[in-house]
């Protein structure tokens, strides 16, 4: 591509930034749509990240995500709140309006919602959900869940202040969801697992190829449904001790792209190229001859 004075620059800021393959889905439909665009990635530690937004907005960048561990931090700091933000707590696309006040806008559960039906054909209406993880996103799918009829969340994390705080949230939203907490003591997370028909996996780990699973096997039982948020292995820990049980798992790939695809849309008031991000995206994890 070109790159001129014209071209309209994008970003995502994390920390660390350096697994996202966010630059890679929005610049694949840049070029599909022909638009004079470019998407990048910079690490930005929390403490920075409200002064590197407004120098952002006055510098002329288009549009930023935000991600791991920056979606509470953006949540409390920018000027205007979208509701689909007001009602996850958190932020993961950031909108520079006219006048120069941040917008922030959630499209985590929007994206989590198309990824399990596309990925696995289930919806959390009627289900026991196990949600491994209660900040950022782990926080906005939750609530998701419960406002899209989920009947018991079970919560999981190892800070109890966040389970006590997304429990409250989930209470306010959703009064006809049970709401539980499985503890901070991993050993404990297994027998509450396992009497849940959905686990949902939004802590960091897994982000090493290193990392085990946060669960082990014997938490899984057959036609159980597993969906862990990472995204850049094929199998992921999690996965890789699941299957054997019978559980049907999904990384997070099909919500990368779908809440990323919302976020395009934002920003640009125009419909992704999906399949050309979908095309990116899968290229980039999936080792050649295995889709």
């Amino acid at each position: 591509m070109q790159i001129s004075a014209q071209t309209n620059v994008f970003a995502v800021l994390g920390h660390p930034i350096g697994h996202t393959l966010s630059p890679i889905m929005h610049n694949a439909s840049f070029q599909a749509l022909g638009l004079d665009a470019l998407y990048l990635a910079f690490d930005m530690p929390p403490d920075h990240l409200m002064d590197a937004l407004r120098a952002m907005g006055k510098l002329g960048f288009k549009g930023v995500n935000v991600t791991v561990p920056l979606k509470e931090v953006a949540f409390r700091g920018v000027d205007e709140i979208a509701e689909s933000a007001r009602l996850t707590g958190s932020v993961n696309t950031v909108q520079f309006l006219p006048d120069g006040r941040i917008c922030g806008h959630s499209t985590d559960g929007d994206g989590f919602l198309l990824a399990l039906q596309e990925s696995l054909g289930a919806h959390p209406q009627d289900m026991r959900i196990f949600m491994l993880g209660c900040g950022g996103a782990g926080r906005a799918v939750a609530i998701t869940c419960a406002v899209a009829g989920a009947r018991e969340i079970v919560l999981a994390d190892l800070a109890t202040e966040r389970m006590q705080a997304l429990q409250q949230e989930l209470a306010a939203v959703s009064p006809g969801t049970t709401v539980l907490q499985a503890g901070c003591d991993p050993s404990e997370w297994a027998h509450a697992t396992r009497h849940t028909d959905l686990v949902v996996q939004a802590s960091p780990v897994g982000m090493k190829a290193t990392d085990p699973s946060p669960l082990p096997p014997e938490a899984f039982r057959p036609h159980q449904f597993v969906f862990d948020m990472i995204y850049m292995y094929p199998e992921t820990a999690i996965m890789h001790a699941a299957a054997p049980a019978g559980a049907h798992t999904a990384n997070g790939l099909g919500m990368l792209l779908h809440q990323g695809a919302k976020s395009f849309e934002i920003w640009t008031g125009k419909q992704a190229d999906i399949e050309a991000m979908r095309q990116a995206l899968e290229s980039a994890v999936y080792p050649k001859g295995t889709l």
